[in-house]
């Protein structure tokens, strides 16, 4: 059974609707991401999972809970993580971690919880003087001190390094290793292809496609493209005839071979069998980018 729900979920501002209709369903232990560009409507639509927004029109189950009707209990199975969010600047980590556990019927160690975090080192440490990255950290761990069910995590690494990012890619795999089903929101590609088992596209408010990142891509081009040198002259019709080469062009003095299926080992086996090596040899698949811009007709930059 589905722990996320939500099904023709619609929000509007006066004349402007920022949802429309939109549906998915999140199986336990999935982390299910929500990808578009800045403006689309991701953070409305999981505030509205939250139970911070009220839907206009269609209905949400978390965990069984109308987020609307069920506020007290949900708050006890769902942790999250905001977009943005500050704390006083003199309040220290540990004292943080303390205030927040005291909101929870059953709260996590929050110890082993910041030493998991790798902010062990950090409990007396206040706010203000935290990194950018040491604060995502702790807004991690206060979105898990409630021992939740579901962690909803808006924007994660906004604003991170290259670095601090990869880290907190890292903290996500651990926080789903730990049972708990994660609900991410972003806009960067590479988060969202290292991290997702599926993905839920919305632009301008609608959702644009659900699948798999790898299913996406291959919902607009399953083809991949070998490019290599050939260390001897080839006649093309050497790879032509494969039932796997759909074409051959010439490249300066590299050769790019586009097909399907499994496209290396059938071209490295005929070069191969005609004394070819293929030197500088590169691989290259439709990207989650291109299949982006397929999808929707623009970059998420735009």
């Amino acid at each position: 059974m589905a722990i996320i729900e939500v099904d023709g979920l619609a929000k509007r501002y006066g004349e402007h609707t920022v949802v429309d209709g939109v549906s998915f369903a999140v199986e336990p232990g999935e982390i299910f991401g929500i990808l578009g560009p800045n403006g689309a409507g991701k953070t409305t639509t999981v505030e509205c999972v939250e139970g911070l927004r009220t839907p206009d029109a269609g209905a949400i189950r978390v965990c069984g809970i109308d987020p609307q009707h069920g506020t007290g209990e949900l708050r006890q199975l769902l942790g999250v993580q905001l977009q943005e969010s500050e704390l006083p600047e003199k309040l220290k980590v540990g004292e943080a971690m303390e205030l927040y556990s005291s909101f929870y019927r059953e709260p996590a160690d929050w110890r082993e919880l910041v030493d998991v975090l790798r902010l062990g080192d950090k409990v007396n440490t206040q706010f203000r003087r935290l990194s950018g990255g040491q604060k995502q950290r702790l807004s991690i761990a206060l979105a898990l001190v409630g021992d939740p069910r579901v962690a909803v995590l808006d924007e994660l690494t906004t604003g991170l390094d290259p670095q601090a990012r990869r880290d907190a890619w890292d903290l996500i795999e651990r926080i789903r290793d730990r049972g708990v089903t994660i609900l991410l929101v972003t806009h960067f590609m590479e988060e969202a292809e290292r991290l997702c088992d599926r993905l839920a596209v919305i632009d301008s408010g609608r959702l644009v496609a659900l699948a798999s990142p790898a299913g996406l891509v291959a919902m607009v081009d399953d083809r991949q493209r070998i490019r290599f040198r050939p260390t001897a002259p080839l006649d093309h019709a050497v790879l032509t005839v494969l039932p796997e080469v759909t074409s051959v062009a010439r490249a300066g003095r590299q050769l790019v071979v586009t097909g399907t299926g499994n496209l290396l080992l059938a071209v490295t086996t005929a070069l191969a069998r005609n004394q070819v090596v293929a030197a500088d040899l590169r691989v290259e698949q439709t990207s989650l980018d291109d299949a982006f811009v397929a999808l929707t007709g623009r970059s998420i930059e735009d």
